[in-house]
């Protein structure tokens, strides 16, 4: 039995009250993306006594993640851990009476059901709208409730999707967004800016899974730089593909498989169909080109300039290059195709 206690200040709330986070403590939450973002909304959720947190990231922890990632110490930047399993380890010793199950996984068509079946709620912590695509998709599909969220520079904005009542993100990004707009490696981002923003979609979490306050109709925009905040309301589009047609386009086509990802040199490969890799005999056959290291979840080469971080799955981030074509060559070269 939960000692009720430890949340002494929700439940004196009449938002939230006993009956309420009794709820919160019978409910379940896939927080999608474990970064700046994520870390925050996850670490606000396992401290207000959410019972169950499944944590998805595909990423290792750097040094340049700590100004923002609030899960995340100089020891786990050393050590190169997959975000979600210090993200795990961390939350275990905020409330150890929150299940936290990590998944080191790239977020796809593929896996998202099996991701996102038996939870109550799912919540964007993503830096990239192809995932966003999918979860929209597969969210709407199977009637998930789910948060989007985005920050850069100063600003973000944050949306809440409840599908079949509110305007999905398709209704207001109709098509993949294009290149030239504002990213974090071009403009940076701001703290404060996660923090408000996390802040409001963990906050919304709350009111879905207690089924009180008022959830927000639209799409939130903050400037914590300039001191500005505005609310837009959201209507459902008619005739968008997802929420009014139902075409679930995201689902359904294969995206790319080599992504560049955002403020880093580097890039994401993920072969199509790859089986599982046996990270310890991976290790031993890459043991003569290059300095190695192996862990139960994942094996590094530093080879030449490069740093090859090849997960399970199959997917590798190859750091040293921001040219898909260059990072493709690579792994080839040195995993095989």
């Amino acid at each position: 039995m939960a000692d009720l206690g430890r949340y002494s200040r929700q439940t004196v709330f009449p938002g939230i009250g006993e009956v309420g986070q009794r709820k919160l403590l019978d409910s379940r939450v896939a927080v999608i993306g474990v970064g700046a973002l994520g870390t925050v909304i996850a670490q606000n959720l396992a401290r207000a006594g959410v019972g169950f947190l499944r944590l998805c990231d595909r990423d290792f922890v750097e040094g340049h993640n700590l100004q923002r990632q609030v899960l995340f110490d100089e020891a786990d930047a050393e050590a190169g851990a997959p975000k979600a399993v210090a993200a795990q380890a961390h939350l275990a010793q905020i409330n150890s009476g929150v299940q936290v199950e990590p998944v080191v996984a790239d977020v796809t068509a593929e896996n998202v059901y099996d991701l996102i079946a038996d939870v109550d709620l799912v919540l964007d912590g993503t830096d990239n709208f192809d995932t966003r695509y999918v979860l929209n998709d597969a969210c709407v599909k199977w009637g998930k409730p789910w948060v989007y969220s985005g920050v850069v520079a100063s600003y973000g904005m944050t949306m809440t999707i409840r599908p079949g009542q509110s305007a999905c993100l398709r209704c207001v990004y109709p098509e993949p967004q294009g290149a030239g707009g504002d990213t974090c490696e071009t403009a940076g981002v701001l703290n404060g800016a996660v923090g408000v923003v996390a802040s409001l979609a963990s906050t919304e979490a709350l009111k879905l899974l207690v089924g009180a306050g008022t959830v927000n109709p639209g799409l939130i925009y903050v400037d914590v730089w300039n001191n500005t905040f505005d609310q837009f309301p959201i209507a459902r589009r008619p005739g968008c593909p997802t929420c009014d047609k139902g075409e679930y386009t995201f689902l359904e086509e294969r995206l790319d498989q080599t992504a560049t990802l955002c403020g880093r040199d580097a890039v994401q490969v993920r072969p199509a169909g790859a089986a599982r890799l046996d990270l310890a005999a991976l290790g031993g056959r890459l043991g003569h080109l290059g300095e190695v290291r192996v862990t139960p979840y994942l094996v590094r080469l530093l080879v030449d300039r490069y740093e090859l971080t090849i997960f399970p799955d199959a997917r590798a981030i190859i750091k040293g290059t921001s040219d898909p074509a260059v990072a493709r060559g690579l792994y080839a070269k040195y995993i095989g195709m």
